[in-house]
């Protein structure tokens, strides 16, 4: 075997390596962007009174949302009373509208939520997306 043979073997056998690792990369990145998109950190719930429900963003609009809890809260030591807002993301334009009306009606709500392990910027700008409203029962 000559060395012009030999050097072409060691570059097919670098670049069969480098395409290898590209792929796994690749297939590993889709599996995160996956993982973030599919996988919950945690659901529950928040009940309160709809405040502000508006769709804003430049490219990707998004449907963003302020639920006052309205529970009352010990300021503690440091004499600031915590925030009583909690704000949330709709990817649905159907749940929004709904949120929407229950905004007009003043009626305290219930949201149906899903915490996402990061917020994604084409989904809301909070990782609590809200996939369902009910009335309260007062």
């Amino acid at each position: 075997m000559d060395l012009k043979e030999s050097l072409s073997n060691a570059g097919k056998t670098t670049w069969k390596w480098v395409k290898i690792s590209l792929l796994v990369v690749l297939l590993l990145l889709i599996a995160y962007v996956c993982f973030l998109l599919f996988a919950n950190f945690s659901e529950g719930t928040r009940t309160g009174y709809v405040t502000k429900i508006s769709k804003k963003g430049y490219v990707f609009k998004t449907h963003e949302g302020e639920l006052n809890t309205g529970f009352f809260t010990n300021p503690g030591r440091t004499g600031v009373s915590p925030d009583n807002v909690w704000y949330f993301s709709v990817p649905d334009d159907n749940t929004a509208q709904q949120i929407q009306k229950a905004s007009e009606s003043g009626k305290k709500v219930t949201l149906h939520y899903q915490q996402k392990y990061k917020q994604l910027f084409f989904r809301g700008d909070t990782e609590y997306l809200v996939d369902k409203i009910d009335f309260a029962a007062e």
